[in-house]
């Protein structure tokens, strides 16, 4: 009787580990079709468990054939988790808005999950005494949520991505009912067997189907997604990285938003890198954070002053594209691959907080500050950093989204910058496909009005620019008055422990756009 207890508890550790990653499984669609990771993290986590809450009531009314239920409970756990992307990708397709799919599949899943641990507790009473009994059952459950937990952070999302790591999940929940079907068969009456018989095909032919078509199903949703074909597409541990291609050009979009597009990049790259580097006087050493593509480092290796360029970005999948991709390496004129430039793959938070060279310009080239994690990389904290990484006449400019779109995150960036000892300069343009966005110049060594003088006052005659020249920067520094008057009133400076600036973001006109 005791490897009955065994076979259980063993059930338990599984179906807890398999439990853990459908919530990360849940949280990360949410994030990538929803956005606001930490908004989605917390409601789809909370409604899971709330759901399982409402689960264990439901148990209650098991009263009999406690082992077949648990089976067949298994059974239907294994094709949600199983399905959970394909479903979410197929929804995505044909309906656009995915979130009433992913909270109800999150309600499904929480249900079943729930059911799970009383009806194990009362299958194992007659093994072990109430005190032994549910103690060793939570144990294994909650044991297999650390498993599963560093199955999904270190294996799942890098390597098997959202195709393949819920029929991981699934495939878990099908072995545990197999496992128990098998080897307690012999306490179920021959009519439930055969139904279980036939419930076990049933589930495995499903899962196979699956597995065959789950990569061209997906692959369906997500191009549906973007009006253009997708020629690459790869989910790291850290984001999806999709490529497409139209009659005009290419574009590169990160998460689903659009990071850049070769019909109109230089109108982004040239004034996020040309103006604060003509400032400098002798910018011999560049920081750049982000960057990945390599579009930035292509405009900075137009000085040949520059003896040093170190990258930092957080995602070696995209400075290896930036590096190997046809269409990134013609872009930025193999700027990647550069003796002058040193790539390093670590979240630039932690490299500036260790790092102990110094730089004459530091350029922050990275995706827009729509969640939390990436508004720490506009902190007060961050740019208190990059001023002590400075030379005296040191430069820093951001991206800082769109003046327009999002004027409050545009104005928390500036007067942020502001708050960690730079006397900043805004600046602006129209870029094609992205609209009307913006950059924050920051310095060590300039009073405000002379900067935008400063600046007003560059040439760019010796420099193979394509869109920027000195007419632009009377331009790229004049705003007019302001359209949105409300959107510089009580603007705080965004700070790691008062984290602002993703708030404003999210709450832009961006329906305009």
């Amino acid at each position: 009787m005791k490897y009955r207890s065994n076979v259980l508890k063993l059930a338990l550790f599984a179906t807890g580990l398999s439990g853990i990653v459908a919530e990360y499984v849940l949280s990360t669609l949410a994030t990538y079709f929803l956005g606001d990771s930490v908004f989605q993290w917390t409601m789809i986590v909370s409604i899971m468990l709330f759901s399982m809450g409402l689960g264990s009531r439901i148990s209650k009314g098991i009263e009999d054939r406690l082992l077949e239920r648990f089976i067949y409970i298994e059974f239907t756990l294994s094709l949600l988790a199983a399905f959970v992307s394909v479903i979410t990708y197929t929804a995505s397709a044909f309906y656009g808005y995915v979130g009433f799919v992913i909270y109800t599949m999150s309600v499904l899943i929480g249900l079943l999950i729930g059911m799970e641990i009383p009806i194990v507790v009362r299958l194992n009473d007659e093994f072990e005494e109430l005190r032994i009994n549910v103690s060793s059952v939570l144990e294994k459950d909650y044991y297999g949520s650390l498993l599963g937990g560093v199955f999904f952070a270190f294996i799942g999302l890098p390597y098997l991505g959202l195709t393949y790591t819920p029929f991981i999940l699934g495939s878990i929940n099908f072995m545990v009912a197999c496992g128990l079907f098998i080897m307690l068969k012999s306490a179920l009456d021959k009519k439930i067997e055969g139904r279980l018989t036939i419930a076990t095909v049933g589930v495995f032919l499903l899962l196979v189907a699956g597995v065959v078509f789950a990569e061209p199903i997906i692959r369906y949703g997500e191009q549906s997604r973007y009006k253009d074909r997708v020629i690459y597409e790869e989910q790291t541990k850290y984001q999806k990285i999709t490529i497409t291609r139209s009659e005009e050009g290419h574009w590169l979009f990160l998460n689903g938003n659009q990071q850049l597009s070769s019909i109109d990049e230089v109108m982004y790259h040239e004034p996020l890198v040309h103006p604060v580097m003509r400032l400098s006087k002798a910018p011999r050493h560049v920081l750049i954070m982000g960057g990945g593509d390599g579009g930035a480092a292509r405009e900075v290796l137009k000085y040949e002053q520059v003896e040093k360029i170190t990258l930092v970005d957080l995602d070696p999948a995209m400075t290896q594209l930036g590096q190997t991709h046809p269409w990134l390496v013609a872009m930025n004129n193999n700027s990647m691959s550069h003796e002058k430039v040193t790539i390093i793959n670590q979240d630039g938070f932690n490299f500036l907080e260790d790092d102990r060279a110094f730089y004459d310009v530091i350029i922050i080239d990275l995706p827009d500050p729509r969640t939390v994690e990436l508004g720490r990389l506009y902190s007060f904290e961050l740019y208190k950093l990059c001023y002590k990484r400075l030379r005296p006449n040191g430069l820093i400019i951001t991206q800082a989204g769109s003046p327009y779109y999002a004027a409050k995150a545009f104005n928390c960036i500036d007067k942020t910058i502001q708050a960690a000892g730079f006397t900043t300069a805004p600046l602006h343009n129209q870029v094609v496909t992205l609209g009307e966005w913006g950059w924050v110049l920051g310095a060590k060594s300039y009073q405000k009005e002379s900067l935008k003088k400063a600046l007003q006052a560059l040439h760019f005659d010796d420099i193979d620019t394509e869109w920027i020249n000195h007419e632009a920067m009377t331009l790229v520094t004049s705003f007019g008055k302001r359209v949105f008057p409300g959107d510089t009133d009580s603007v705080e400076v965004n700070k790691i422990h008062n984290p602002v600036l993703y708030k404003y973001y999210l709450d832009g006109k961006w329906d305009l756009y």
